[in-house]
């Protein structure tokens, strides 16, 4: 026997209001139980500034400061200079720059730690820059490897430069 009016069961859903409004009160709830708490180990702690002083460690290395001057109208290399010692100019001097470097680094348990600065006038052409650095990262080695290539000794790899200045030399042929 069939009623007429009958019909299909319908689907049931979950109502999501209520949920949303559950889910709030307990954001609310959590929100307003939170108790905050200073961070452990945050010790406010004046020390005296004598003690700041005692604790700096002494410089191990030496500063490793390059000069390359340059000809004002030419953009040439007049002179390149390790500290204060003059190492003169051309490719002799960039050997000579680089053989410094060895010899200062040379033996030294720092010496992935050496940084160089080097201090370019403003009108110098880039190409002795580039000598420049070559210098101070090593040096190709006699050896080769299986490939056929050249083995690099490397030297320092922390290079920075100083701001570039006008040159106070006046030109070479004046």
């Amino acid at each position: 026997m069939q009623f007429r009016n009958q019909k299909q069961p319908e689907k049931i859903e979950p109502q999501m209001a209520p949920m949303i409004d559950v889910v709030f009160l307990l954001l609310i709830f959590f929100m307003c139980t939170l108790r905050i708490i200073s961070q452990e180990g945050d010790f406010n702690i004046n020390m005296p500034a004598v003690a700041q002083a005692q604790t700096e460690t002494p410089k191990l290395l030496p500063d490793f400061k390059i000069r390359l001057l340059a000809d004002v109208e030419t953009g040439q290399l007049v002179e390149i200079r390790f500290g204060q010692r003059s190492l003169g100019t051309g490719p002799r001097a960039f050997l000579l720059l680089q053989q410094t470097i060895k010899e200062q680094i040379a033996g030294s348990p720092y010496a992935d730690e050496i940084e160089i600065e080097i201090d370019a006038d403003f009108d110098l052409n880039y190409e002795h820059v580039i000598s420049t650095v070559s210098a101070c990262t090593g040096e190709v080695t006699g050896a080769t490897t299986e490939g056929g290539r050249r083995t690099i000794s490397r030297f320092v790899e922390k290079i920075k430069f100083a701001p570039p200045r006008q040159s106070q030399r006046p030109p070479v042929g004046g």
